[in-house]
């Protein structure tokens, strides 16, 4: 018998039936003595650090340990939970009851297919971000975050961190007037390493697995260990950076859908790679505002941040604060400004307020800083910004 063949009253059963299933598992999740249990997925150094993380917060318990690659979950395991089991397939984690959530740290290409995988088995998430890998993946993965009903957090951290909060204030007080240009930049020098490969043990590797969506070929320690840099796993610092920044820009615009965007890039150093190592993108909004991002992996001289410029007022913000520079009277060309009329400084760390504020979410089942739809639209736009990188130069909306 179909469920369209089902009396009312079967299917009356049915519903109440889950949801009593579901409101057990809230108040399970939500006693005031009982620890969420996290189960992490893809433990290589990222997901290792949010897992410290957890250490350092009240109230949770890391239960398992999985990776495609034996020496990761291992590692993870001895550093920060002991008491956990290891495994290979991440279905052994999914489908346990006493996990209540789970923190994702893959490669972006199985960021969608884990996360929905875990929603729909009723878990939980945090995941690290671009959330997406393809712009296509976006509208069906909020879908399935919203018929899940379950917490999911982006690893946008930023959006959990005092002083960006407080900057975003400031700037929508209209302390800088009206801001026309915001102009974002990561530079990061990954020289000194670019001579050394990495080396893994391949016998402790499932490489068909870590491949997952992407074609079939054979084991190249690049692509796995630098895999943010090939266009099946990742999408260069576009998706790595970029998408960091412009949420912030989206956060304090109110506009997160760029009409036009253009880019350019090209293979300075690291020639091994796919995706350029040296770029810059414009991303034209409907609200005015014109979005840059600037991006070299050779300097560490300025690191990254953010310089949002206004008609009264431009602010420097990045993540250990900002300050504040008062538009001067007449022209000048000193490179860095040394006026500044308000300087704040950042106080901790945000990665640790924004699994905070996960935790406090999966009990309290509120929306977390960085849902599901504000990470799909972080990506997006570098989804487009490479678009236009790998096109003629130009995307329109």
């Amino acid at each position: 018998m179909t469920d369209t063949d089902r009396p009312q009253g079967a299917h009356r059963r049915q519903f109440v039936r889950a949801a009593l299933v579901t409101a057990a598992s809230y108040s399970r999740i939500m006693g005031a003595n009982e620890r969420i249990r996290v189960g992490a997925i893809g433990t290589g150094g990222r997901c290792q650090f949010l897992l410290s993380l957890l250490n350092q917060l009240e109230g949770n318990e890391i239960v398992a340990c999985c990776d495609v690659y034996e020496p990761h979950r291992l590692e993870a395991k001895a550093q920060y939970a002991k008491d956990a089991t290891d495994c290979l397939d991440y279905h052994e984690v999914l489908d346990r009851k006493d996990i209540d959530a789970v923190v994702i740290g893959t490669p972006d290409h199985w960021h969608v297919p884990l996360l929905t995988a875990a929603v729909r088995a009723g878990k939980d998430a945090y995941c690290e971000k671009p959330v997406t890998h393809t712009i296509e993946e976006g509208e069906p993965l909020i879908a399935a975050v919203r018929e899940s009903k379950r917490v999911v957090q982006v690893g946008l951290q930023q959006r959990s961190w005092d002083h960006f909060a407080r900057a975003r204030d400031e700037i929508l007080a209209g302390k800088l007037g009206q801001v026309t240009l915001i102009r974002t930049y990561w530079f990061q020098n990954h020289i000194p390493a670019n001579g050394r490969p990495p080396s893994f043990d391949t016998s402790k590797l499932d490489w068909k697995r870590f491949l997952g969506s992407a074609s079939d070929r054979p084991f190249d320690a690049d692509q796995y260990g630098n895999w943010r840099w090939y266009w099946d796993f990742g999408g260069g610092a576009m998706t790595d950076l970029f998408v960091h920044w412009v949420d912030v820009a989206h956060w304090i615009m109110g506009s997160d859908t760029p009409t036009r965007a253009t880019a350019t890039g090209l293979k300075a150093i690291l020639l091994q790679r796919q995706t350029p190592d040296t770029m810059s993108a414009a991303l034209a909004y409907p609200n005015r505002v014109v979005v840059e991002f600037d991006s070299a992996l050779l300097g560490y001289i300025e690191g990254g941040g953010l310089m949002i410029r206004g008609t009264k007022a431009a602010m420097r913000l990045w993540r250990g604060g900002y300050s504040v520079y008062g538009e001067i009277a007449r022209y000048s060309e000193r490179p860095d400004p040394t006026n500044p009329i308000e300087d704040v400084k950042a106080t901790g760390d945000g990665t640790l307020t924004h699994m905070k504020n996960f935790l406090d979410c999966v009990r309290s089942r509120n929306t977390p800083n960085a849902s599901v739809e504000i990470g799909v639209s972080a990506a997006r736009a570098g989804h487009v910004a490479n678009f236009a990188l790998r096109g003629n130069g130009v995307w329109m909306g």
